[in-house]
């Protein structure tokens, strides 16, 4: 499976996606008009091995709803990413069996290796 989760109204998804030009074997799901289902997120758990990984610290949800202060477990994760879109880590792409999180240059180098390869 090739598949984009990202944010069509985030400029930084859309510029990585521009850098990338996948093919058209890739899935692109805009989650805020397709939101992620419980079984999407829990195969992307299996992939990436925590919900922490996919859950974005720096969303203005976060700050405002004072998370950074709480103790936040693996369940309460779950929950928020199933809550409310902002808080994946965007964006998420998925080859195969690789899961590639966030927008941070490093990934987006490791995703153009292993597409190109």
């Amino acid at each position: 499976m090739k598949k984009v989760y990202y944010l069509k109204t985030c400029s930084t998804c859309i510029r990585i996606l521009k850098e990338l030009n996948l093919s058209s074997e890739f899935i692109l799901q805009d989650i805020k008009n397709e939101e992620i289902t419980v079984e999407q997120l829990e195969q992307m758990k299996a992939l990436s091995g925590s919900y922490e990984s996919l859950f974005s610290k720096r969303s203005k949800l976060y700050k405002e709803m004072d998370l950074k202060n709480q103790k936040l477990e693996e369940r309460d994760y779950k929950h928020y990413i199933l809550e409310h879109y902002t808080f994946l880590s965007r964006p998420v792409i998925i080859v195969n069996d690789s899961i590639f999180i966030g927008n941070s240059k490093k990934t987006i180098e490791a995703v153009k290796g292993f597409i190109d390869s």
